[in-house]
Order: structure tokens, then sequence, then C-alpha cells
């Protein structure tokens, strides 16, 4: 799955500009997370076609990345999200950014941005969703 990290200016209105850039597109967002930091805002988001995502994106004139990222289906319950990072973080490896992107019944679907993908998958062998 990929994640694109979109940097904005912090102010009113920047959030409204990427989403009807995404919907003009015809994207449907899977998941997002945004966290500003004086005047800029990070925005982690997945579409649900990467290639739509992607040409709203670039024909907005976004700033953007793309990363891989990793999706897990964990129980809804206390230390899950404590025995995923700690299996990362014993393994060496650091996480950019971690989010939800849904919950159904008694599951949530985390997503983790490490640095390092292919590590991660190996790391959660069955767990990566």
């Amino acid at each position: 799955m990929r994640e694109f990290r979109v940097t904005m200016t912090n102010r009113p209105g920047e959030l409204a500009r990427v989403a009807t850039s995404l919907s003009r597109q015809g994207v449907s967002i899977k998941a997002l997370a945004a966290s500003a930091d004086g005047g800029h805002v990070t925005l982690h988001l997945i579409g649900h076609d990467v290639e739509a995502t992607r040409n709203a994106l670039t024909s907005g004139s976004f700033q953007f990345e793309e990363q891989e990222v990793v999706v897990v289906l964990l129980e809804d319950k206390a230390g899950e999200i404590a025995r995923i990072a700690a299996q990362l973080g014993d393994a060496g490896i650091n996480l950019n950014a971690v989010y939800l992107a849904g919950r159904a019944d008694d599951m949530v679907e985390v997503v983790f941005a490490p640095d390092d993908v292919k590590k991660a998958k190996k790391v959660l062998g069955d767990e990566v969703s």
C-alpha cells in the first residue's frame, strides 16, 4: 500500500484544496492523518486508487512524497500497538508515522510507515494485511 505525504502551509482551507483535488479525480480516502508544526502541515493519506491519487496531487501542484507502508490488522485491545512497535524497534526499524486506517467490530487496521518496508514486512510476517 502507498502513502502520500503532502507538505502544506498551515493556513485555513488547505485541507479543502487537497480534498477537492482528490474528489475531482474520483479518489476515495482510505486513511488520513495530519500534524502541524509551526507554519507547515504534514498530511499522510492513502487513497483507494494510487494512480488517481498521484494525478490529483500532481494536478493540484501539491508538494508530496510517496512511500510504501505496512498495514496491520490488530485486535482492538490494550497492548497490540505496543507489541508491534516493540517488534519493529527490536529489529532496528524506525517509524516515520503510525495512524489508524479503519475499524471493524473488534479489529483495527493500523498503518505503519517504517524506514525499511521490506525488513518490516519480514519481521511482521503474517500480521501484514
